[in-house]
């Protein structure tokens, strides 16, 4: 196809056109199930292995899931630091933390925001529990967790059981609901209902 004869404006209008769309499909490659390092594809399943995860506390110390084996923790997948949903979960999970401690539950909040976007956001809302910074999106990857508009991970949460495996799974979770949610799944993994 020759544009000879095609006015300038008219080329300009296409070439946008182009690029808009390569740009979305760019955007939508990033959206699909994401294939996990053990090979298979999509979200780890009930009873799989939870990865390990290494986040900062509100002291600055190092955290890991492994380190609180025989409880049981939540790992949350969050899009990004400071945004209104991202907040308003993290101040769930902040709101519910001292029933969680009570029912034995570890807080996890995982991004792809680096350590300093994290103690920010932690100071800005005083949240009590690690976030871990996963720049690479190798922990959302070892998930199964999806990245949207291939730069933030996807809103999914994990409950982790005693001996290390994935208890329950809620993709695409409404963010305040979420804390209130991981509370009663807890009680019923403990077989008691959680202080209300």
């Amino acid at each position: 196809m020759s544009l000879a004869g095609v006015p300038m404006s008219d080329r300009r209008s296409l070439a946008r056109c182009i690029a808009w769309t390569l740009f979305v499909g760019v955007l939508a490659a990033g959206c699909g199930q994401t294939r996990r390092p053990d090979g298979n594809v999509g979200l780890l399943p009930v009873g799989a292995k939870a990865p390990d995860v290494v986040g900062e506390d509100v002291q600055g110390k190092t955290v890991k899931l492994s380190d609180v084996k025989g409880t049981l923790a939540v790992v949350y997948f969050y899009p990004k630091d400071g945004t209104p949903g991202c907040t308003a979960q993290a101040c769930a999970f902040r709101d519910t933390f001292d029933r969680l401690q009570q029912a034995g539950v570890t807080v996890f909040g995982i991004s792809r925001d680096s350590a300093a976007s994290h103690r920010e956001f932690r100071a800005e809302h005083k949240l009590p529990f690690p976030l871990v910074a996963d720049e690479s999106g190798d922990v959302a990857r070892a998930y199964g967790v999806p990245s949207k508009f291939l730069i933030m991970t996807a809103r999914v949460t994990f409950l982790i059981d005693a001996d290390g495996n994935v208890a329950r799974v809620w993709p695409d979770v409404d963010p305040a609901v979420d804390a209130k949610r991981v509370l009663e799944a807890a009680g019923e993994l403990q077989g008691a209902k959680p202080a209300a």
